[in-house]
């Protein structure tokens, strides 16, 4: 199997890395004078590993929705970590509303799924953001800028100029899941590369790593769905 790669280069990083995202391309990682020429004899002895993780059953799944799953009354879609009933409301109604389940407006006819995405979005800015100020302050660092963003393939990201930014369909996911998530963008502004360093800090603060890993890993496929 050939494939492709495609190479970040920062001044800051110390160590390269390989990392194998949800669409199944390869980002290597590298340090801003790094050859490439070593960057591709390292990634030739990677290949059964980068194999293995193209080739994930779980992670990789093609889920763009539930068989047969349709916006319609009585089924269901997922918010913090727990499934609610839909009800497609045909008077008095304009707007996606949330009150013990999903109210959505039948007059909003085929963008019904596209309104309840922009409910989805409205609500991981509220809950989200929040939520990465708030840790940031306990490990004392500062985040340029946080963004709430359509990364389809990647729960959160940290650039080089400490600018983090997260999947909105992360609002799906219980808040343990969120914090995790959170925490592992935030650390990286202090440890830029995954060393055991690195997840002692987020384990310090998320005694419930594993277990926020373990569900991502199960139910990834979930938060992609449309409803």
């Amino acid at each position: 199997m050939v494939f492709e790669y495609a190479i970040q280069r920062s001044a800051k990083r110390r160590q390269m890395t390989i990392t194998v995202e949800r669409d199944r391309s390869v980002v290597v990682h590298a340090p801003e004078g790094l050859a490439e020429e070593k960057i591709r004899r390292v990634v030739e002895t990677k290949r059964r590993w980068i194999y293995e993780k193209m080739n994930h059953p779980q992670k990789y799944r093609d889920l763009p929705h539930g068989p047969g799953k349709e916006l319609v009354s009585g089924e269901s879609a997922l918010y913090l970590g727990r499934q609610y009933r839909i009800e497609v409301v045909r008077d008095g109604l304009n707007e996606v509303r949330f009150n013990r389940g999903f109210l959505i407006p039948a007059i909003l006819g085929k963008r019904k799924v596209e309104a309840l995405r922009e409910w989805y979005i409205g609500r991981a800015k509220e809950k989200i953001i929040p939520r990465v100020k708030a840790h940031a302050r306990r490990l004392g660092v500062d985040a340029a800028a946080v963004k709430i963003a359509d990364g389809h393939y990647r729960w959160g990201s940290c650039t080089t100029r400490n600018n983090v930014g997260f999947n909105w369909r992360l609002i799906k996911a219980p808040m343990f899941v969120i914090d995790y998530v959170v925490v592992h963008e935030l650390a990286h502004l202090l440890e830029t590369n995954h060393t055991p360093r690195f997840w002692n800090i987020v384990r310090t603060q998320i005694p419930m790593m594993e277990k926020a890993k373990v569900w991502l890993k199960e139910n990834g496929g979930l938060l992609e769905e449309a409803i």
